[in-house]
């Protein structure tokens, strides 16, 4: 197949490296989007099967790309601005949102993929009965904290001080007026507090490496719902290369049949294929940034 690996990239190595990436800005130098160079392409988990499918329908396609691996959430991003890649695809739309009004970046989505749901876990139970009064454990990251607060708040467990928050924190629940008490912890941490019989959300991502059956959630946020949108999936790059043909093509290639299957293979059946226009997506990401400022 037609791939290839580079070392993993840290937020090291671009600290390394953003000065070269600085002082090049007003020379004229070809990227993969503007030659016959590899599509570099930026991931936190190029470890996932659907990736080998992937890469071999841009094979047959004549499309050659080059997988950067990442091992956080925060370089990928940097990495896209810095020329370091030339699309990446790990992130969300409310991620994407928090990045560039933190970063004063203007990075783009031009392609959907999927939705992965946030699910409640509660060792040994099937329905919320008996949850009043109990802690429930939610990750502690900006992003899906606020969304594990707007799935208990959804469903009545908690109650919030004011309604239509994109990312409450627990400050914003009222603990009197609430059923349970909110735990935040890091999201992998979650899993140990369901193993000790707390309530617990779960970040999909971690659902599958706990040995968790995704069946066994009692609660999970509705990815059709419009409160959901924040949370598509998506391709990423920079304004510069948004129309360029080969990275659009390649992005199309995750739709794939193929891909769609592996992708649940991965995922446990939990993930929900999302195929919006660019429009859209560019509309969503307007909104939450406006609403991040």
């Amino acid at each position: 197949m037609n791939i290839r690996r580079i070392a993993t990239l840290t937020a090291a190595t671009l600290a390394a490296t953003s000065l070269v990436a600085c002082s090049s800005e007003s020379e004229s130098t070809d990227t993969a989007a503007e030659s016959n160079e590899p599509i570099r392409v930026g991931t936190t988990d190029d470890n996932l099967p659907e990736w080998e499918v992937f890469a071999d329908l841009a094979e047959e396609k004549g499309i050659e790309m080059e997988i950067v691996p990442f091992s956080d959430y925060n370089t990928p991003n940097d990495a896209l601005v810095q020329d370091q890649i030339d699309v990446n695809k790990f992130q969300h739309l409310a991620f994407l949102a928090e990045y560039n009004v933190g970063a004063g970046a203007d990075l783009v989505p031009i392609s959907s993929t999927e939705i992965y749901p946030l699910a409640l876990f509660w060792d040994g139970h099937d329905s919320l009965d008996g949850i009043e009064g109990q802690r429930v454990a939610v990750p502690n990251d900006p992003t899906n904290q606020g969304r594990a607060i707007n799935l208990l708040a959804a469903n009545g467990l908690v109650t919030l001080k004011e309604e239509g928050l994109l990312s409450p924190t627990p400050a914003d629940v009222d603990q009197a007026a609430s059923k349970v008490e909110v735990t935040p912890v890091d999201a992998a941490q979650t899993t140990i507090a369901y193993n000790s019989g707390e309530p617990a959300v779960v970040n999909n991502s971690f659902v599958l490496r706990a040995g968790l059956n995704p069946d066994d959630a009692i609660l999970e946020d509705d990815p059709n719902s419009e409160g959901a949108e924040p949370y598509i999936n998506i391709w990423a790059t920079t304004p510069e290369k948004a129309d360029d043909e080969r990275i659009n093509e390649l992005a199309e290639l995750w739709k794939d049949p193929a891909v769609a299957e592996a992708v649940q293979e991965s995922s446990g059946g939990t993930a929900v294929a999302v195929d919006r226009p660019r429009e859209d997506l560019e509309q969503i990401l307007q909104r939450l940034e406006e609403e991040n400022s």
